[in-house]
């Protein structure tokens, strides 16, 4: 065949005429045959390179150049001669634009490196005819290996061109040189600000975009190349340049405008002030700056440009001011005591993402010890710890931690904020506990007079009971613990008799305080107080670090949760503390949770706080307010799927995380069904139907697609699984009742198996389960029969918080059909079995699992094919997690057609998912949890080949 082809070819060319479209074809069939010789894949290049000298159709050319790219890209070895003639006159030098564009994207395409190309031919491609030519030359001259010189000559020329997108494209590649080039020709430096400058009053939107980035990267090299010793006006100037662009017309311009604000660096206090007024100062009239020689900016052009932004009407521009303002606050006290009344005004904005991001900068303000906070403002303040948003409130409460109070009553103010919040929101309580304590203990003194005050709420009542069932008492006895670990002198004593009492609350302060001791030292603390409130740090081996507050770093808005989850405390026998998150059924396995993921423990904290975050969301959902918390899933399901996946154990714990992210989603929508009634329109119930097999699905994935998890994480997933039967019993008149009754079953015999093993208490969901399978036993063995409360049990069941102990592996596959495509597809004769080669890497994935296959053109034709272990185990390992080996699959169900497609998976069988085995003749006797996408096939009747080239 390939000498029929060459020869065919050889013939076209020897006559002077271009390759047709059909021997064009016939080299592609060449092409992308794997076994086609490297003598006769070299004749093919020749043969296209004679092709794209004869022929001037713009359709051949175009399919040359492309069976070009696929060569080189097939076979790397003719790579450079296929660059070589991509790189011939012959094709930057044709009249076609059309030509010139695909011969530069072909070249562009082919390697990631730089590409030769003579500065002249680039000049001269940018100054043709074509537009789009010229915008693909400018946005991607940093792959083309062309001198900085010549760059920057381009650049600065085409920022006045007629095309406004040419012009952005040219300013663009100004900041990208300005970047990574090496320039310090101060002549350059201003020509390139000065022409930036021009063109923050073009009539484009997007180029005055483009010209403020370009003023704020050539400014900030303005401010480091100047000698004279005048950097700070220089710095000032460039400010002002840009603070006069945030009242454009444009919100793209604004956005773009106070960005840059915050990247400037040092800016006087008098300029700083300025921004912040709209009434120009006695100390800023008839100022003037001179950047550069010819340019006058005058001071009052910034003149209440942050009031400006904050008072915008996009939520986008007001959360880009508070973040620019974030960034200066550090140069200036009296500036930050300014913006504080600013920030307090937009805690009432109507965007939560603007309260949050005026809270961070309070917070940054905070940190940076420049936080003054006046009784006036402090009402403004505390009205955002009853605010509807939980991470609204979270973030105060951090802010609160670091707040240095001067008078007891604004002190007072803040414990009695504190109270409301957990009045309002019990659900706070443990950070709430944990506040006070950091509150308490920053404040000794104004602590022990409140306690004073409360006295009468934590003693005795005249009939002798104590109030300990409140959870007012038990803050108040937060409080009071903390103050003999204040640094405070003289702070005063706490009545011994307090610290006996809050050991009845020992179970939840621990918890609480689980950052900073365990269960046993707060017990020891508490018996040492009740005796002596006289006590050191040092006689319970506190660590200082661990009394500090973890609030340094800035607060990432889109992963912003209650805190951060603390470290394991370890006392002085060396024993972790695990006793606070036992009521999780986690046990032990927290204790090694930041061994077993060693260097990634910063990825640790980031899944956990994710799962934080998904408590807080169920709650929304049981609030009925279920499209909010499923947007909040989703952010999150984004915010997971960034994390890095490369560094060994990182893939499982990411994979894991969007997992139970994906089932806590489907859950939520089928947890929205609950308030309907039972009998409800036909279109709903195949809705609803649809949602539970969507969760099933997911349900399966996440108990069979990962090993490795703790039996606490496994109780967890199982409590998940009870919930979707109960919600599927409670809402389908399903035909499969005794089979769900039985599974149900199972999985709390399975629960009770894993408490036992791990020695844990079950839940409260567990428990009420369990009794009530029992009670439906006991009666259908009578004469009455007593369904099951499903509304009960599923009022019991409580989202606990997620913790990822270890790092589980991931159990998946890829699997590849080499050579496959809609171009290239497999032979096949109607009625007899089509053979289907397939490269198979199995990924943690035990030689005694069964793994199938499954091959199917619709529903009604499915195959399985089973794959023996002993096939596994030859396989080659690449590491000790990945086996690799090649398998060819029959496929008996060829229809009598001249070309099908039909797709495969591959599985495993899941045991311990179905009660009643799966009647399949010839298939697997389980449910399969599928382990890669399903991979599409493409056959073609063995004589109809060609009409697929």
């Amino acid at each position: 065949m390939e000498v029929h082809v060459m020869n065919s070819v050889q013939q076209s060319l020897d006559n002077n005429q271009p390759l047709s479209c059909q021997a064009l074809a016939s080299l592609r069939s060449l092409v992308i045959n794997p076994t086609t010789s490297d003598s006769t894949l070299s004749s093919v290049l020749d043969a296209l390179t004679r092709s794209l000298q004869l022929s001037r159709d713009s359709v051949i050319l175009h399919h040359t150049l492309k069976l070009l790219t696929d060569l080189a890209a097939r076979r790397p070895h003719l790579s450079p001669f296929a660059l070589d003639l991509l790189r011939s006159d012959s094709l930057f030098s044709s009249a076609s634009p059309r030509l010139v564009g695909e011969s530069l994207s072909a070249l562009l395409s082919l390697t990631s490196t730089g590409n030769d190309i003579d500065a002249a031919r680039f000049v001269s491609l940018c100054l043709g005819p074509s537009v789009s030519l010229r915008l693909c030359l400018l946005r991607n001259a940093e792959k083309l290996v062309v001198r900085e010189s010549v760059l920057l000559a381009v650049f600065l020329g085409f920022t006045r061109d007629p095309f406004p997108y040419v012009r952005k494209e040219a300013l663009d590649g100004l900041v990208k040189l300005c970047k990574n080039g090496d320039f310090d020709d101060r002549d350059v430096i201003e020509g390139c600000y000065c022409r930036a400058v021009e063109l923050l009053r073009d009539s484009e939107n997007y180029v005055r975009s483009a010209a403020v980035h370009a003023v704020c990267e050539w400014g900030k090299l303005l401010v480091i190349s100047s000698q004279d010793g005048n950097k700070q006006d220089l710095s000032d100037a460039v400010f002002i340049q840009l603070g006069g662009m945030v009242r454009d017309m444009s919100i793209e311009v604004r956005l773009e405008a106070f960005g840059a604000l915050g990247k400037i660096g040092l800016i006087s206090e008098d300029i700083l002030l300025q921004t912040l007024c709209k009434k120009v100062l006695g100390t800023n009239k008839d100022k003037i700056y001179k950047p550069i020689e010819g340019l006058d900016i005058p001071a009052s052009a910034v003149a209440g440009a942050f009031i400006h932004g904050l008072e915008d009407e996009f939520s986008e521009v007001r959360m880009s001011a508070c973040f620019s303002l974030r960034t200066l606050i550090v140069f200036s006290l009296q500036f930050a005591c300014e913006a504080l009344k600013l920030m307090m005004d937009m805690l009432n904005d109507d965007s939560m993402i603007v309260r949050l991001q005026a809270l961070d900068t309070i917070h940054h303000m905070a940190t940076t010890d420049h936080l003054k906070v006046e009784k006036i403002d402090m009402h403004r303040f505390l009205s955002t710890l009853v605010d509807s948003s939980s991470v609204i409130r979270s973030v105060t409460r951090k802010i609160l931690r670091l707040a240095k109070l001067p008078q007891f009553k604004l002190f007072k103010l803040c414990i009695d904020g504190l109270l409301g919040n957990l009045e309002t929101y019990p659900q706070d309580e443990v950070d709430v506990f944990s506040a006070l304590f950091h509150i308490g203990r920053n404040h000794g003194k104004f602590t022990v007079h409140i306690i004073e005050e409360a006295s009468p709420e934590l003693e005795p009542t005249c009939g002798g009971k104590l109030g300990f069932d409140s959870t007012r008492v038990a803050a108040f006895l937060v409080l009071a613990i903390s103050a003999p670990l204040s640094h405070e002198k003289d702070v005063g004593d706490i009545p011994p008799r307090i610290f006996s009492y809050a050991v009845t609350w020992i179970g939840r302060i621990s918890y609480a305080l689980s950052d900073i001791m365990n269960q046993e030292m707060l017990l020891a603390y508490l018996s040492k107080c009740s005796r002596s409130s006289a006590i050191s740090l040092v006689d319970f081996n506190i660590k200082e670090t661990l009394l500090t507050v973890e609030g340094d770093a800035p607060i990432n808005l889109c992963s912003t949760v209650d805190s951060p989850v603390g470290m394991p405390w370890k006392n002085s026998g060396g024993t972790s503390d695990f006793h606070h998150k036992k009521h999780l059924g986690i046990g032990k396995s927290v204790v090694h949770a930041e061994y077993e993921l060693g260097e990634h423990s910063e990825l640790r904290k980031d899944v956990n706080l994710i799962f934080k975050k998904v408590k807080d969301f169920w709650s929304l959902v049981l609030l009925g307010c279920t499209n909010e918390a499923l947007k909040g899933i989703r952010a999150c399901k984004e915010e997971a799927a960034s994390f890095n996946k490369e560094s060994p154990g990182c893939a499982g714990a990411v994979a894991f995380t969007l997992q139970y992210l994906r089932v806590i989603e489907k859950l939520a929508a089928v947890w929205e069904y609950r308030r309907l009634p039972k009998t409800f329109h036909p279109y709903r119930v195949e809705n609803l139907e649809l949602r539970f097999a969507k969760l099933d699905r997911r349900l399966r994935e996440i108990r069979n697609r990962f090993i490795g998890l703790s039996k606490g994480e496994e109780l967890q997933i199982l409590e998940l699984l009870l919930v979707a039967l109960l919600l599927r019993l409670s809402k389908m008149e399903i035909c499969c009742y005794d089979t769900t009754i039985k599974l149900l079953s199972s999985t709390v015999a399975h629960a009770e198996f894993l408490h036992k093993e791990g020695s844990t208490e079950p839940s409260n969901f567990i428990v009420e389960v369990k009794k009530s399978l029992h009670d439906v036993g006991s009666s259908s063995s009578g004469s009455t029969y007593k369904p099951l409360p499903f509304e009960k049990l599923l009022d019991s069941f409580s989202l606990q918080q997620f913790v990822l102990c270890g790092t589980p592996r991931y159990i998946h596959a890829e699997l590849k059909v080499p050579g496959n495509d809609s171009e290239n597809p497999l032979p096949f004769i109607p009625g007899l079995p089509a053979s289907i080669p397939l490269a198979i890497a199995l990924h943690n994935v035990s030689t005694e699992s069964r793994c199938w296959l499954r091959i199917s053109m619709s529903e009604e034709s499915t195959q399985f094919v089973f794959l023996d272990s002993n096939l596994i185990c030859s396989g080659n390992r690449s590491s000790n997690e990945v086996r690799e080996f090649t398998f060819v699959a029959p496929f008996y169900l060829t229809p009598k057609a001249i070309s099908f497609t039909s797709s495969v998976s591959l599985g495993i069988e899941c045991f311990s998912e179905t009660v009643d085995r799966v009647k399949v003749s010839g298939g697997p006797k389980c449910e399969l949890t599928y382990l890669c996408p399903e991979k599409q096939i493409f056959l073609c009747k063995s004589s109809e080949r060609s009409a697929f080239i």
